[in-house]
């Protein structure tokens, strides 16, 4: 996950500060330490809102603080280290938000679902006439995605039908 990535970079950063006995403020520590609570809490929690802005407040306030006092006390090779490893971490937390979530807002929980990608052979409109014929609903998604849901009977169902329009071809 890109926001641990990020959490952990930091740590490893206090790390080297606390063996160079550098002090870091009790106000830093608790930051982390809030950061890492938030961090749960968004693996727990599917809609990210205000968890996500919170996380990446008190990370950025501990890379503030750390990137100012360690130009102090560190070569500027190694800040420039630190950064590029926080910036790849920081890119980890873009593809995060791409990743599929396992567990799908407005969904019943009695319901089952799979993720379908259209195919040349199979393609959206033909995936909606399966979905309708074995009495599932359909979502499209931001990425193209279909989800498909329903009783978990009808899905079984669902998958067989599409195997065997595959299989026709």
């Amino acid at each position: 996950m890109g926001y641990l990535a990020v959490w952990k970079v930091l740590e490893e950063i206090i790390t080297e500060f606390r063996k160079k006995e550098l002090p870091i403020p009790v106000t830093i520590m608790n930051d982390l330490k809030s950061a890492r609570t938030m961090i749960k809490i968004m693996n727990a929690d599917a809609s990210h809102g205000e968890t996500a802005q919170k996380t990446e407040e008190y990370l950025g306030t501990v890379e503030a603080y750390l990137v100012t006092e360690g130009q102090k006390n560190f070569a500027t090779e190694r800040i420039d280290n630190w950064l590029k490893r926080l910036e790849k971490a920081n890119c980890e937390t873009c593809e995060e938000k791409a990743e599929e979530s396992r567990f799908i807002l407005g969904l019943p929980r009695d319901q089952k679902w799979i993720r379908v990608e259209p195919l040349a052979n199979l393609p959206s409109e033909k995936l909606k006439q399966l979905a309708k014929e074995t009495n599932l609903s359909i979502s499209i998604q931001e990425d193209g995605r279909m989800l498909v849901y329903g009783k978990a009977e009808d899905l079984k169902e669902f998958v067989k039908k599409m195997t065997t329009e595959t299989n026709k071809e």
